[in-house]
């Protein structure tokens, strides 16, 4: 670290000649794969914008210029280089740094991107306040290539286009490579470009087979066959100044390129490809399993595991998605560029013709499914809890008030860990709950996860499953595909004056509060509809009632139970135990839900606090 260890800021950064750049870019990337490796996180994406974040800060005059990644989990060397080094052994561990840009981290994280395609609208909004306040700093977009299948990039470049007096720079940054093979028009574009021979042909035709008097001509030829070939065009149509395509890893034409770029007026666009894993082998060999790889040795890379261990919940999904599809040939699945994070691997490979993968845009997907739906076929969008939350018109309008069979298997719900409040699944009980024609299901284990993902698509109408991130408590799966009792709860231990209800993942910890207290506890099942009838009976036979989920507490399921007591005219005690009213850092699962009294000593306090 000959030259890291002198960089505690990008001004640093600057006063470094140009051509010992190339040995920081060794240095910072030799770092980023040490310091994964003992954390766990993102290691391919990052690895592939090493050269590009130097660029970055050695031409642009950071923070007062902005800087917007997007999607952020590829700003591990933005970090290291805006003093943040020596705090990369705490990544997204309780207490320490985020994954994603963070503005109360630094001064640096200009906006939080963890979810993707907001940068340029952000970017946007930047340049034109500086516009307003007569200052002079630059805004720059990074935008991978897979967040640009997502509309809302194009809404802000069709905004962007009009403003000729604003200092605005977009980078595609072109790895060919989301988190899932990349999909939809705008990618199979992109990959003609750099495949296209005719084009490097016509490019040097001037150079090689024409006398000196011609070359003139050869540089028009050259020209319009730039614009058949490049997307210049579909750029430049939205206002932007196309520059590109230029090495991501070379240097010697990214800092000269941006450092001209930085003069012009008006928004700009540099389409740079680079090469996810760039310079670490296993990486660049396999950059899906290096995407986010938990702890491993650097020396011999990720290993399979020897132990079997249980099975996560996405894989219960995955499982019954495949055995669902042989059953009934109306089965469409649909992905928004989650295959892998969804589970959905499998069923490509068997069901290739009846799998979607719509690209990172979840208002398509929603409406897609919708679209499905209405010529009698049956789809299942597999889609991350937080991730809904993009497509909630959609949910409303498109997919609920037309009563359409559409079937939501939510990834990912409740906290989840090292990400972070940006995609914990927090809040989808209390806004799916409050919409006419929903079910509303959460799993407490595996099997029944896969019995209420049979409940979902068999009932007529939209329905959706949440179930958490990761193993579930080691439940076997039933190989009959069977579904619930609509609506119905279930009574796991029978008790004397507290009864806990309890939703989804809550049920593991509430049975064994049940026990130190000698409590009633119910798996709820359903948060829609909500045994209404079993709850009154529980009102009416116990002192006091208790509810458990690990969800958002406003809105949420305890909620529903209150409601329902209410609209009956029932008035007993009644506890609510969830998630507060804040936003949850990253951290180890299980800790911070004991943080916020959500494991069974947290519960047990809680009532003996509340009731004596």
């Amino acid at each position: 670290m000959e030259y890291l260890k002198k960089i505690n800021q990008p001004a640093d950064l600057r006063r470094l000649p140009r051509n010992e750049l190339r040995k920081v870019a060794d240095e910072l990337r030799a770092f980023v794969i040490d310091s994964v490796s003992k954390t766990g996180g993102h290691l391919s994406s990052n690895l592939g914008t090493v050269e590009l974040t130097i660029a970055l800060h050695y031409v642009f005059n950071t923070p007062e210029d902005r800087l917007v990644w997007d999607v952020g989990h590829q700003t591990y060397p933005h970090k290291i280089l805006t003093g943040r080094r020596d705090q990369m052994h705490t990544l997204r561990q309780r207490d320490g740094i985020s994954g994603f840009p963070r503005r109360v981290e630094s001064e640096y994280d200009t906006f939080g991107t963890a979810h993707s395609s907001t940068s340029i609208s952000a970017a946007l909004g930047m340049a034109l306040a500086a516009r307003a306040k007569g200052e002079s700093r630059h805004a720059v977009a990074i935008i991978g290539d897979g967040a640009m299948t997502a509309g809302m990039v194009f809404e802000a470049m069709n905004n962007a286009g009009v403003y000729d007096d604003i200092n605005l720079l977009v980078i595609l940054n072109d790895n060919d490579m989301s988190i899932s093979p990349p999909v939809g028009a705008l990618n199979h574009y992109l990959a003609r470009l750099m495949s296209g021979k005719f084009y490097a042909a016509a490019k040097n035709v001037g150079k090689s087979v024409l006398p000196a008097p011609m070359r003139e001509l050869a540089k028009r030829i050259e020209e319009h066959a730039k614009g058949m070939i490049v997307p210049a065009t579909m750029f430049e149509e939205f206002g932007f100044n196309y520059i590109g395509p230029i090495d991501g890893h070379d240097l010697d034409a990214l800092i000269p390129t941006l450092q001209n770029l930085k003069h012009l007026k008006g928004p700009q666009f540099l389409h740079v490809v680079t090469k996810k894993g760039q310079g670490y082998k296993l990486a660049e060999a396999d950059p899906v399993l290096y995407h986010g790889p938990g702890k491993f040795n650097p020396e011999v890379g990720i290993k399979p595991a020897t132990v079997p261990g249980k099975k996560t919940y996405t894989q219960v999904f995955g499982d019954w998605l495949c055995d669902m599809a042989a059953q009934d040939k109306r089965l469409i699945g649909i992905t928004p560029a989650m295959r892998e994070g969804s589970g959905m691997v499998r069923f490509e490979q068997l069901y290739a013709d009846r799998y979607f993968d719509v690209g990172i845009a979840e208002q398509h997907a929603v409406t897609f499914a919708a679209g499905i739906a209405t010529e009698g076929l049956k789809p299942v969008l597999a889609i991350y809890s937080t991730f809904l939350q993009r497509g909630y018109d959609q949910l409303i309008h498109d997919v609920a008030l037309q009563n359409l069979d559409v079937t939501f298997a939510l990834d990912r719900a409740g906290l989840v860990g090292a990400d972070g409040a940006t995609h914990a699944g927090n809040y989808d009980m209390a806004f799916l709950r409050c919409i006419p024609n929903m079910v509303v299901m959460a799993a407490s284990d595996e099997n029944e996860c896969r019995q209420m993902l049979t409940t979902a698509y068999l009932y007529p109408g939209p329905a959706a499953v949440r179930y958490p991130r990761g193993a579930g408590p080691g439940v076997a799966t039933t190989a009959p595909l069977t579904a619930l009792p609509m609506g119905k709860a279930q009574v796991r231990r029978q008790g004397e004056r507290i009864a806990i209800l309890a939703f989804g993942t809550m049920v593991a910890p509430a049975l064994q509060a049940g026990e130190g207290l000698n409590a009633t506890v119910v798996n709820m099942r359903f948060v829609k509809p909500l045994d209404t009838e079993l709850v009154k009976e529980l009102a009416l036979t116990h002192d006091a009632i208790v509810t458990v989920e690990e969800g958002a507490l406003m809105g949420g399921a305890g909620s529903a139970v209150a409601e329902a007591l209410a609209g009956a005219g029932m008035v007993r005690p009644i506890l609510h135990l969830g998630l507060p009213d804040e936003f949850i850092d990253h951290g180890d699962v299980a800790q911070l839900l004991a943080g916020v009294g959500l494991d069974a000593d947290g519960i047990i306090g809680a009532i003996r606090q509340r009731f004596g």
